[in-house]
């Protein structure tokens, strides 16, 4: 059994039934896996969604579990920003606090989008 936090672009894609991301999420689901977001899914998610997909959106988010973004979540994403802004690659504070809860709450994060979590700490599941 695995834990897994589900980055935006798979949930988006899942509402739209693109790319088999919803058939990939339910097989994850039927083998009794934990799938999570966080608050910051939530607001990536609903400034794309469509007002017809909204009911579905609402279903799908409740469906997953969800995994506060904490002070230290938020510090430790500050720190992941900066140590990679010094490395020369510039990454959005969306995308290094969905990596921080991932590694904070020990998920493999679900992502089609490995260029945005470059961090060899963080346990990804890649679907590109």
């Amino acid at each position: 059994m695995g834990a897994y936090l589900v980055d935006s672009d798979v949930l988006m894609d899942a509402l739209g039934r693109r790319r088999q991301r919803l058939e990939l999420l339910n097989s994850l689901a039927l083998r009794a896996d934990t799938l999570g977001w966080c608050a910051v899914n939530v607001s990536e998610v609903y400034s794309g969604l469509l007002p017809e997909e909204e009911n579905r959106g609402r279903r799908l988010l409740n469906s997953l579990e969800f995994h506060a973004v904490t002070l230290a979540i938020a510090r430790q994403a500050g720190f992941l920003r900066w140590d990679w802004a010094r490395k020369g690659v510039s990454l959005s504070v969306a995308d290094v606090t969905i990596a921080a809860v991932a590694m904070s709450y020990r998920l493999t994060l679900i992502t089609g989008n490995t260029k945005d979590f470059p961090m060899p700490e963080l346990s990804l599941y890649r679907w590109d």
